[in-house]
């Protein structure tokens, strides 16, 4: 390893720990806060922030299990008192899974929960212009589309429907990028319209423009899930068009989850983000 490599690697990391200190602030949890509503059902979240005067970045966690299961507290999800501890006003969402609300309404419900942390930004003291998603699996799918897409045609369900929707950057990991031609692809599956072309739309890769937001793509070799070449080639088109991006690609993690490494590197390109502006 060179010199020069040796004092990159000691600048990214000491910009991520300048960047997002621990805080001397107090760390508030809550859980089962509603953050929608569709139909008369609530959707909850997780949240945690430093107590504290001062604006603070924001993430928004949106976990996996194929549209059809997991929560906002396993371990797709971040842990949101740890990334308060790292200065983040920090949450984790469940959403409508698609065995009871088919596609897209786990998607309305993420922008549903981005829509709710902008309209509370000035009582938890978040700037408004550092909000952050991470998403593994499934959630990787949805945040990705949220950096390319954003919000699209898709209407606004749940509620606040007059804040802002827009994010600073992604972390995508273990994610699918191209429904169509993965194996569990068809649980996308809206009630009416041609289902090849919803899963085209809800397709990261479909979207990829110059006007698309920095994106982190995580992903292994060894994925069973998700192959590992639906990253490649998402990372090679972010390139072509000129998309702030970085690939972490590893050669034997499985389907990774929100491990230690995720969360390293995760940080490890808010700062880069951060100090881009």
């Amino acid at each position: 390893m060179t010199r020069t490599t040796l004092i990159g690697i000691f600048v990214v990391g000491f910009l991520a720990e300048a960047a997002f200190a621990q805080p001397s602030a107090p760390v508030v949890t809550r859980t089962d806060v509603i953050y929608g509503r569709v139909e008369g059902s609530a959707l909850l979240a997780n949240i945690s922030y430093p107590d504290g005067p001062a604006l603070k970045p924001a993430i928004i966690s949106v976990h996996g299990g194929r549209w059809r299961a997991g929560n906002r507290a396993d371990a797709s999800s971040i842990k949101v008192a740890q990334w308060a501890e790292f200065g983040f006003f920090a949450m984790s969402i469940d959403y409508r899974l698609v065995g009871g609300s088919p596609a897209p309404a786990p998607y309305l419900d993420m922008l549903c929960a981005i829509r709710w942390l902008h309209a509370h930004a000035d009582e938890y003291r978040i700037d408004p212009d550092r909000v952050y998603l991470i998403g593994q699996s499934a959630g990787g799918q949805m945040v990705s589309l949220m950096a390319t897409l954003g919000e699209g045609s898709f209407p606004r369900v749940g509620g606040w429907d007059k804040a802002r929707s827009d994010v600073r950057a992604v972390i995508s990991v273990a994610a699918t990028y191209e429904l169509n031609s993965l194996s569990w692809g068809n649980l996308w599956t809206p009630i009416t319209g041609s289902v090849e072309e919803a899963r085209s739309l809800a397709s990261p890769i479909t979207h990829v423009s110059p006007a698309n937001k920095p994106i982190l793509v995580i992903h292994s070799d060894d994925d069973k899930s998700v192959p590992v070449q639906q990253a490649v080639d998402m990372a090679a088109k972010l390139a072509t068009h000129g998309v702030y991006h970085r690939f972490v690609h590893y050669a034997d993690r499985g389907h990774m989850g929100i491990t230690d490494d995720v969360i390293k590197e995760a940080r490890a390109f808010i700062a880069e983000v951060e100090q881009k502006k």
